[in-house]
């Protein structure tokens, strides 16, 4: 069984989004799906809330499809995924991970 992983976070006020975007877009999101444990990883950037003007409560939202919990655990522990989660934790606020499983 698959399970897909929610990540919704703001950048802290120094990290600028086009800093962000750039190190996400050339490190997180080459390095994550490189991963064997891993079907698919893709990072949004919130544009709004649907019916509202009211500004979305999280800046940006990552889906990880993970195919093997048990191999990620091992891989997200190796240095290379040390480093990315060392570089992307001093950037984030407000960072929740939510596992899912498909109920349909």
């Amino acid at each position: 069984m698959s399970t897909r992983i929610v990540a919704l976070f703001n950048l802290k006020p120094s990290v600028s989004a086009s800093d962000y975007e750039n190190w996400a877009k050339t490190k997180d999101i080459p390095t994550v799906n490189g991963l064997n444990s891993v079907d698919a990883f893709e990072v949004f950037r919130s544009t709004g809330v649907l019916g509202s003007d009211a500004k979305p409560p999280f800046a940006y939202i990552e889906i990880i499809d993970v195919n093997d919990m048990e191999g990620f655990g091992a891989e997200v522990s190796t240095e290379a995924m040390q480093k990315i989660a060392a570089e992307f934790q001093p950037m984030t606020d407000d960072l929740v991970f939510i596992l899912t499983d498909k109920i349909g």
